[in-house]
């Protein structure tokens, strides 16, 4: 069940996040150049609204069409979106979520069914008029029927949201959030669910808490400073570096393994998230545009003018929250917490044992042939050119990480090697090495079934780092 939900909250956030730049961008200008902007212009501010309508549905419905059926695929899906676009006036990124998959599926099975039967010299033809027509029906259907209904289902989001609102309970969705956030399903939350409904509300009052949800790096500094101050052994001693890389390079994945070796203060996460998104609701904070990643200079980059004030303040309380807390928590339920490597394989055992799986550098005999516990190659064989670091959206802790990792092998003298960040599910098939957080093993095990897969815990400190290197050595 959690891999089906991380691979849907994948696909939903796949549409988004390689568009991320074009919703910064969007919201920059808006920050800038609307009436009530840093830099009032009515000539630039013409831009707002057409980008909001048009090129970021379109956009998301280009990119939702090419992951069904590659280009192709894409270029139907974009045009499947125009249609809801125009019908409809507010703002289609559901619809966009919609028509774009749909588009890309369409012409895949047409192409599946057409390929053996099209006339030699006939390719080119049939290509470009089955995609213009599909993508034209696509559209028509779009625009005449599920444009109306995307519409309702939109403005009925709006209400229940509005609802929360207006009773004081946005900050209950923390108790969905935070712990969702520890399964990876972050980049899903965020730019899957909270970006779109953000964008729509920014639009309308110049800015949205949305946007702050999930993204206040508030609760992580708090639990990361608890560590710090209470913490023992490895998980004392990286939390300063992880503090840097939370909270100055919005990494969120960093702090992730030091929730996992004590899940008990997952409740400190709920409590500083509900805090904040409180303050931030009762002082009417909020940001204009997506703020990726979540840094603090990322958060403040996205603030409106007037918003500053209970920005800041919303971060700091929901810090200050989760640190109280997670020291309450630590002091009354962590008695010998031991180092953040030794506890974090342990937990990796535990969920391995209840899965009926081995540990994750074992083999296993299964249908008469041994295999990695994860799907993977037990050993290296061969000479090794490409190692691909993998997280859930593949922007994020998997750049970090090849980046750590780039450096340990120019150290030890294998700068030769190719190292890569790559989404979790788009694993591309001539890696020989995969590297990726032990929560998200079998899926990269599924998308590289036939490389070397390491597991790691701590993307700063993991120990597997420097076995693979050795490994590599011999």
């Amino acid at each position: 069940m959690k891999q089906g939900m991380q691979k849907f909250g994948r696909f939903l956030s796949g549409m988004v996040m390689p568009n991320i730049g074009a919703f910064i961008s969007w919201g920059l200008i808006t920050a800038l150049f609307i009436p009530t902007g840093w830099l009032p212009n009515a000539r630039l501010s013409a831009m707002v609204d057409p980008m909001l309508k048009y090129l970021l549905p379109v956009l998301i419905g280009y990119t939702g069409g090419k992951m069904v059926g590659d280009t192709r695929g894409g270029v139907v899906g974009a045009i499947a979106t125009i249609g809801v676009v125009m019908g409809a006036d507010i703002p289609m990124f559901l619809g966009a979520m919609c028509m774009g998959p749909l588009g890309g599926w369409v012409i895949k099975k047409f192409d599946s069914v057409a390929e053996e039967r099209i006339p030699a010299g006939f390719e080119m033809l049939v290509n470009n008029f089955s995609a213009g027509i599909l993508g034209g029906i696509l559209a028509i259907v779009g625009y005449l029927a599920i444009g109306p209904v995307v519409t309702k289902v939109t403005n009925a989001m709006g209400t229940g949201v509005g609802w929360l609102v207006d009773h004081n309970l946005l900050p209950v969705t923390s108790i969905m959030v935070e712990p969702a956030k520890i399964l990876f399903l972050n980049n899903a939350i965020n730019h899957g669910v909270f970006t779109p409904l953000g964008v729509q509300q920014a639009s309308e009052v110049g800015r949205s808490i949305f946007f702050m949800i999930e993204s206040n790096p508030g609760p992580g500094l708090g639990l990361l400073t608890a560590y710090m101050l209470l913490g023992k052994g490895s998980a004392k001693s990286s939390a300063p570096g992880a503090i840097i890389i939370h909270f100055l390079g919005g990494i969120h994945e960093i702090y992730f393994p030091y929730v996992l070796m004590n899940p008990i203060l997952v409740l400190a996460m709920i409590g500083g998230g509900a805090a904040g998104v409180f303050t931030l609701n009762l002082l009417g904070g909020g940001l204009i545009g997506a703020a990726s990643p979540g840094s603090i200079f990322a958060e403040l980059a996205m603030t409106p003018r007037g918003a500053f004030l209970p920005n800041i303040i919303g971060i700091l309380v929901a810090a200050g929250v989760s640190f109280v807390l997670s020291a309450l928590l630590m002091k009354a339920f962590v008695k010998d917490e031991g180092d953040l490597e030794g506890s974090a394989e342990r937990i990796k055992a535990m969920k391995a044992e209840s899965k009926g799986m081995a540990p994750a550098d074992s083999s296993y005999s299964r249908g008469g042939q041994t295999q990695s516990a994860a799907g993977g190659r037990v050993t290296l064989t061969g000479p090794v050119s490409k190692i691909v670091f993998a997280c859930d959206a593949g922007m994020g802790s998997s750049a970090m990480g090849a980046t750590k990792l780039r450096k340990k092998l120019k150290g030890a003298g294998l700068e030769h090697i190719k190292v890569i960040h790559s989404s979790v599910d788009e694993v591309p098939g001539d890696a020989d090495v995969i590297v990726c957080h032990v929560e998200l093993r079998e899926r990269a095990a599924s998308a590289g079934p036939n490389a070397y897969l390491v597991g790691i815990t701590d993307f700063l400190n993991a120990p597997e780092y420097d076995e693979l290197i050795e490994k590599l050595r011999g």
